[in-house]
């Protein structure tokens, strides 16, 4: 453990910093929820800092791990990566602030000063997807040595790249109906209604942070599933076999990251799909569980046709 610390300290510097100070945010805000009794629609004031805190350890943690794979320092991803802290940076910093002052962040264009910072925020997130598709050609052009663990690398920032776009609906196009309000997570009823535990995600419309929060956490479920296919079936299948598998999961976790969204869009809610939210989902297993069986067949068969 001491030693992977260790390794751990000496990727990527600026992102492994920023990794630190947002576990250390999340700590502040995690004793925010429980000391401070602001609600901000509907929820503790403090919860989305803390919501933003985890996922930035996770994303930063796991962009410092990919770029540490690259088989030759690239000054390029370097650059890029430092960029993603600096507009991470200025969207926390929007966050917290707009907690300090008892207001919302995202949507949020009440006053000059709210619009600004709101579209601050915007402009730093679209800074922020350029320098992670730059990560992402980075990584094409230098392949990683092991196979399975390059197209889980490449794959996860493709469909995080997804899980971006994903928000786009939040804000194209929303016409909220409510004045110094552009945007909002929820379709079909307002934003701060009831929502799952700790995610908030809407139990009575849809909502957008599901694809977006899916798609975005391919970053990491790709490399975990290329680990568990190394480790528990690596004996079993070649190379090439755990690699087209993991091109199956990909394409399933894109489609799934897709079907979330629409879902979102025709405002249902997560956990109360309609007949045809059923079957699109049953026809993706169906897809999903036929491709792997097929790419499984297709390695036995050699074998198969040795031991008659």
């Amino acid at each position: 453990m001491t030693s992977a610390l260790h390794r751990a300290a000496h990727w990527h510097r600026p992102l492994m910093v920023f990794v630190s100070a947002m576990a250390l945010l999340a700590v502040v805000s995690a004793v925010g929820i429980v000391a401070d009794p602001r609600v901000l629609t509907g929820v503790p004031i403090w919860l989305k800092p803390f919501k933003f805190a985890v996922s930035f350890v996770l994303y930063g943690a796991t962009l410092a791990w990919m770029l540490s794979l690259l088989p030759r320092r690239s000054r390029i991803a370097e650059w890029a990566g430092t960029v993603i802290v600096a507009m991470s940076v200025i969207e926390m910093v929007v966050i917290v602030g707009q907690v300090l002052r008892g207001t919302t962040s995202h949507y949020n264009e009440t006053t000059p000063l709210n619009a600004a910072l709101w579209q601050a925020m915007g402009a730093s997130i679209m800074v922020l997807f350029a320098a992670h598709f730059v990560i992402g050609i980075v990584v094409l052009r230098q392949p990683i040595a092991d196979r399975v663990g390059g197209y889980a690398v490449g794959l996860g920032i493709g469909l995080s790249l997804l899980g971006m776009l994903a928000a786009i609906p939040m804000v194209a196009g929303r016409d909220t109906g409510i004045e110094g309000v552009a945007g909002a997570h929820s379709v079909g009823v307002p934003d701060g209604g009831p929502g799952l535990p700790l995610v908030g995600w809407s139990t009575t419309g849809g909502d957008l942070r599901i694809g977006h929060f899916v798609g975005l956490h391919a970053l990491q479920a790709l490399p975990i599933l290329a680990i568990l296919l190394s480790r528990f079936v690596g004996t079993r299948l070649d190379e090439h076999t755990r690699v087209r598998l993991l091109v199956v999961a990909g394409g399933a976790y894109g489609v799934l990251t897709m079907l979330l969204t629409w879902q979102a869009l025709r405002g249902q809610p997560l956990l109360r799909p309609d007949a045809l939210t059923l079957a699109a989902v049953a026809a993706l297993v169906v897809a999903t569980t036929t491709a792997a069986g097929l790419v499984v067949a297709r390695r036995r068969r050699p074998e198969l046709a040795l031991a008659a």
